[in-house]
């Protein structure tokens, strides 16, 4: 899996790499550049359109600066460089690739006030201004730009990051950054870009490499860490000749009630597509025929039949999805807890956990927590920013000895040491009724297969979320109940 680092650790990388790699500060910019200019001019193909680079007095305004020359050796012809003269301070890279346009007779507009770039009038906005080393909320006459280019509605590609976006820590309701449709940013995304609140600062963003050292990238001790498919297969078990049902373990799932039986049964068809070798169904009674005509596969356990003696067959237990929060579900998850077998938990039964806060403390360590943000907070308390809520469920998760999985459109899974995994799979097409109860399907069944919480969790968002996107590529809108028909396709193309 891939690190994720801070702004300083990716400073340290580029000294490593100038020092290790026998290669120059203002030669690594270079590299950077290049990589820069070939992804914007897959993005921006027009060679005519007219493009504003605004470089301010850092590395990030050397980028720029070096940017704008490539652009114009690549055959663009409309390119302005706007020098936003803020502070007295310039990087040596700064000078260095200023020079170098300046002895191209590059034509130079210098900017001193905001109100100055008001009239611009190119297309394509690049954003040099500042980069990742700040550490504050725009103030002055960078606050003032960043207004100003917002209100003129152009499209705006930033250089790594977007000016007054911090790459890591608290992002606060009321800050204020140059905004980007597309960021390009240098070898790793940055920690920030994955939470909701930089919807403010970036609508998209593309991960470049620039020759970094990998190697020592991978060596920094960092608790944020990217899931991708390759990752994903090098856990997935290929199903061998002569294994049997009893191989791939027996899930139970206790989920739903009279007028919520749709959950219940979405989580039982996901955990049957996994690949439990077989799965068993705890519903009210009125829901049997429902059961027996959908999924004839899955069997069925009556809710009285909850005990000790019944449930030790099972490798995994899932419970929640639907199943209400009145004075029964309550007392089936307490008698659960009693038995000491890890559980996935979901839904309403995070609710009653919610409601029952004393019972956290009684989590059956290697449990696996499903919340959404709402849930979440029901849970471990109201939250202000999603930093915050990501360090309060690494912090739970080793306090409980659980895994806890907090759902967005990239999904955070805090394990029992602390570190956190970010999977990036999934789209909005996705945002029906029903996901989360397919996802709490895939992880009691890979759990019940012999994987480890963790694994199964990565598993099972990795798969849930790719699936989506595979099923998205024809379609607007992606169903649970397709979601769960894909699952097993999928999971096949991750094997090797």
């Amino acid at each position: 899996m891939k690190n994720l680092l801070t702004s300083e650790q990716m400073r340290a990388a580029d000294a490593f790499t100038i020092k290790n790699k026998d290669i120059s500060a203002i030669d690594l910019m270079e590299a950077a550049a290049l990589a820069f200019v070939k992804a914007f001019m897959e993005e921006v193909e027009d060679k005519e359109t007219s493009i504003a680079v605004l470089c301010g007095k850092g590395n990030n305004g050397g980028d720029g600066l070096a940017i704008a020359r490539l652009l114009k050796d690549k055959g663009f012809p409309n390119v302005a460089v706007y020098l936003i003269n803020f502070s007295s301070k310039e990087s040596d890279e700064y000078q260095a690739n200023l020079k170098k346009l300046q002895d191209l007779w590059f034509s130079l507009k210098t900017v001193t006030t905001a109100e100055e770039v008001a009239g611009l009038k190119e297309q394509v906005i690049i954003d040099a201004v500042l980069g990742s080393g700040l550490n504050k909320a725009l103030e002055g006459p960078y606050l003032q730009l960043a207004r100003v280019v917002n209100s003129l509605n152009r499209k705006v590609i930033a250089v790594d990051v977007p000016t007054g976006f911090a790459t890591e820590g608290v992002l606060t309701a009321d800050s204020v950054y140059l905004r980007a449709d597309l960021v390009i940013c240098f070898q790793r995304p940055k920690i920030n870009f994955f939470f909701p609140e930089s919807a403010k600062a970036l609508a998209a963003f593309r991960v470049v490499s620039i020759g970094l050292d990998e190697e020592f990238i991978q060596t920094q001790e960092s608790p944020y860490q990217l899931v991708d498919a390759r990752d994903i297969t090098n856990i997935v078990k290929v199903r061998k000749p002569f294994t049997h049902k009893g191989t791939y373990g027996h899930a139970l799932i206790i989920a739903g009630q009279q007028k919520t039986m749709g959950a219940a049964l979405l989580a039982a068809r996901a955990c049957l597509h996994a690949g439990a070798g077989l799965t068993t169904l705890s519903i009210p009674e009125s829901g049997l025929n429902a059961l027996n005509t959908s999924l004839p596969e899955v069997m069925y356990l009556e809710r009285e039949g909850l005990n000790a003696d019944n449930l030790s067959k099972f490798q995994a237990i899932a419970v929640g999805p639907g199943l209400g929060t009145g004075e029964h579900s309550v007392e089936v998850l307490k008698n659960l807890f009693k038995l000491n077998l890890p559980l996935v938990i979901d839904a309403d039964g995070l609710n009653i956990l919610g409601n029952n806060t004393e019972l956290i403390d009684q989590l059956p360590a290697g449990s696996v927590l499903t919340p959404h943000m709402k849930e979440f907070d029901h849970v471990f308390g109201v939250h202000e920013s999603w930093w915050e809520r990501l360090q309060t469920a690494r912090k739970k998760a080793v306090e409980t000895g659980c895994v806890i999985l907090l759902k967005n459109q990239y999904t955070f899974i805090a394990d029992q040491t602390g570190k956190v995994m970010i999977n990036q799979t999934g789209n909005a097409g996705m945002a029906q009724g029903g996901m989360g109860d397919v996802l709490t399907g895939l992880i009691v069944s890979f759990i019940a297969q012999g994987y480890t919480a963790a694994e199964a969790t990565y598993i099972a968002c990795y798969l849930h979320g790719s699936s989506g996107d595979d099923i998205a590529e024809k379609q607007v809108s992606v169903t649970a109940s397709e979601l769960t028909g894909g699952v097993s396709k999928t999971l096949k193309g991750l094997i090797k």
